[in-house]
C-alpha cells in the first residue's frame, strides 16, 4: 500500500465538494438535485465506477467545470467517489443538505472554495480517499477585531440578520 497526495485543480472562483457513494444512479441524482436547487447554476460532476466497466461518469451544465470535474475524478483514480464543481455565484450551503440527503450518498469529505489536497491510499485492487486537506492551518485565534469581521461578511452574504 502506498500513500499519496493528489492536489485537486478546478476553477477560480468555484467551489467544490468532495465525497463517496455507492450507486451509478448518484451522477444523475446529483445533477438532478443541482438544477432543482440553484435555479441557473453552473456546474460539473464526475463520479467514478467502482465495478462492471469502471467508467468516470459525468454530467453538468457548462462543459469547462464538467471537463476539470472529470479530470479530478482520473487524477484521484478512487471508485465510487465523486467530484462536483460548483460555478461561481452559488455556494456548498445551497445544496449540501440535499446532497447529503441522496440515498447513494455514503459521505461528504469536504465542501470548500480553498485549495484542496486528497490523501489516498492506492493498493493492487485500486485507490480510495482516507481524508482531504482543505485549506490552510490556523495561524491564531481570532480576536475581537477578527470576530467584528467575520460577522460582518455574514452579514453581507446576507446568511444573518
Amino acid at each position: 500500500m502506498t500513500l499519496e497526495s493528489v492536489r485537486l485543480d478546478f476553477p477560480e472562483g468555484c467551489n467544490i465538494i468532495v465525497g463517496q457513494s455507492h450507486f451509478i444512479k448518484t451522477v444523475e441524482d446529483i445533477a438532478e438535485i443541482m438544477v432543482a436547487s440553484v435555479p441557473g447554476v453552473k456546474f460539473g460532476l464526475a463520479f467514478n465506477e467502482a465495478s462492471g466497466p469502471c467508467l468516470v461518469r459525468t454530467e453538468g451544465n457548462d462543459p469547462e467545470l464538467v471537463s476539470a470535474a472529470e479530470r479530478m475524478a482520473q487524477n484521484v483514480g478512487a471508485g465510487h467517489t465523486f467530484y462536483l464543481i460548483i460555478g461561481p455565484g452559488a455556494f456548498p450551503i445551497n445544496v449540501l443538505d440535499r446532497i447529503k440527503a441522496c440515498p447513494e450518498v455514503c459521505r461528504i469529505f469536504c465542501a470548500t472554495a480553498n485549495p484542496v489536497e486528497v490523501i489516498r491510499s492506492v493498493t493492487e485492487q485500486g485507490a480510495g480517499i482516507l481524508g482531504v486537506i482543505d485549506g490552510f492551518s490556523p495561524k491564531g485565534v481570532e480576536g475581537p477585531e477578527d470576530k467584528a469581521t467575520r460577522k460582518a461578511m455574514l452579514r453581507r452574504f446576507g446568511y444573518k440578520f
